[in-house]
């Protein structure tokens, strides 16, 4: 007969009790916590076969040390461990913070970006376009680090830690505020508008971050089906899609725009495949699109820069072998490979409130390609102009879009203003806070 499961262990546990030699040797929590990250890089990380063979725990005095010691760092820029529900906030865009970000025009004034609706900046009236003159009583000059990057010293952010901003306005007159960080709801559209080009109705959407809305199933954006919904009531026949400071966000929202996006004609056709480990083979997958709403487009403008990744990628990489894709800005990050949590699959991650979130898999289109981790280049290289208003014609990366679609090309007078900053706000965030950069 045979004597259960549990029955064997409860008679094992007994013998073993009997015996004090044989008292189980306390395990250290931080030592576990080391090695499931090990155990889960090495069944799940893209790069697994670039591993080390074995590693010795006691060299690292944090996760993050032994996370960063061995990652494949030719190629991996991006893998990361957080919390939980920092992860689980973040991609339905709970934050916390000031609730803005911030870039440099081409004389090398520092401006405010753009600013969240919702956030301790918006709520105080802050815009796109303020100059920021001084942080904490400081000159901006007086932040520079001798690589070139900025280190504003703005602190973690915690809810109650607070920053005093000085900003000289566009009217020419000055305020200063001080702003205390707190946790809001950010928004991902900074901007929907229509423009008249010589009888053509040109929609404009600056879309900030690739958030979820909390609670809905499928995983979407109701902010994306609303901006869509706008557009296709206004008529649109050309639209330009502003991703500047799109630094990533949901794979399922980036499909959610594909799909707005793709022609009628094109629907069910392959969108992107997904490349696993080669223990994981079982889970590659491929995406098709599927049409949603009444938008028919040949083309599309794009507006990029270097805090365009991920997922922004994912979009332009997918569209490319159905429309005509035109960047306008500056070459994007480079990121043609994805994550996805793996607590879920590691009792002890799950159970130290540890997210692992290592590269998992590669993304190819529909044409196979998949190596950009140089990003995609500018069609046309136009610098930014964050001292502008959303929607201003003076921005010359807006005006250059237009121009492309009114002409078929971007002047020369707007080529020439372009300036390529040594550091930009993406560079000041790692892991989870670069695929949603905000201060």
């Amino acid at each position: 007969m045979k004597i259960p499961y549990w029955i064997i262990g409860i008679v094992l546990f007994g013998s073993f009790a009997c015996d004090p030699k044989e008292d189980p040797v306390p395990v250290d929590p931080e030592l576990e916590v080391k090695e499931a990250i090990f155990a889960s890089m090495s069944e799940w990380y893209f790069w697994n076969a670039e591993l080390p063979a074995t590693v010795d725990y006691s060299k690292y005095n944090s996760n993050e040390a032994l996370l960063d010691a061995i990652v494949f760092k030719p190629l991996d820029r991006f893998s990361y461990l957080t919390t939980q529900e920092a992860f689980n906030n973040s991609f339905v865009g709970r934050n916390a913070g000031h609730g803005f970000g911030f870039a440099f025009a081409a004389d090398e004034r520092l401006y405010i970006s753009f600013v969240f609706d919702e956030s301790p900046a918006g709520k105080d009236g802050w815009k796109r376009g303020w100059e920021i003159v001084q942080i904490n009583g400081k000159a901006i000059a007086e932040y520079k680090t001798a690589s070139g990057s900025y280190d504003f010293k703005l602190g973690n952010p915690d809810p109650g830690i607070s920053n005093t901003f000085m900003f000289k306005l566009p009217d020419g007159s000055s305020t200063t505020r001080t702003n205390v960080k707190a946790e809001y709801q950010s928004n991902s559209v900074l901007e929907k508008k229509i423009f008249d080009l010589g009888g053509k109705k040109v929609g404009y959407w600056v879309y900030q971050s690739f958030k979820a809305t909390a609670g809905v199933s499928p995983t979407k954006s109701t902010e994306v089906d609303a901006s869509m919904e706008f557009f296709q009531n206004q008529g649109i026949q050309e639209l330009i899609i502003d991703l500047r400071y799109n630094g990533g966000g949901s794979v399922a929202v980036a499909e959610q725009i594909c799909n707005y996006l793709i022609q009628g004609s094109n629907s069910n056709k392959l969108m992107y495949t997904n490349k696993l480990n080669s223990l994981k083979t079982k889970l590659n997958t491929s995406r098709n699109f599927y049409k949603i709403g009444t938008i028919d487009l040949d083309r599309i403008i794009i507006i990029t820069s270097r805090g365009s990744a991920s997922a922004s990628e994912l979009v332009i990489n997918s569209m490319t072998p159905y429309l005509d894709v035109v960047l306008i800005g500056d070459n994007t990050y480079g990121k043609p490979v994805g994550s996805f949590p793996l607590s879920s699959y590691n009792t002890t991650l799950k159970n130290n409130d540890v997210e692992l979130v290592p590269i998992t898999f590669a993304i190819a289109n529909s044409a196979g390609k998949a190596e950009y981790f140089d990003g995609f280049p500018a069609d046309f290289s136009v610098g930014d102009s964050p001292q502008y208003p959303w929607g201003d014609e003076r921005d010359l990366r807006l005006a250059a879009a237009l121009s492309y679609l009114e002409n078929g090309t971007v002047s020369g007078r707007m080529l020439n203003t372009y300036f390529k900053p040594k550091w930009e706000m993406i560079d000041a965030f790692k892991g989870l806070g670069q695929e949603f950069p905000a201060y």
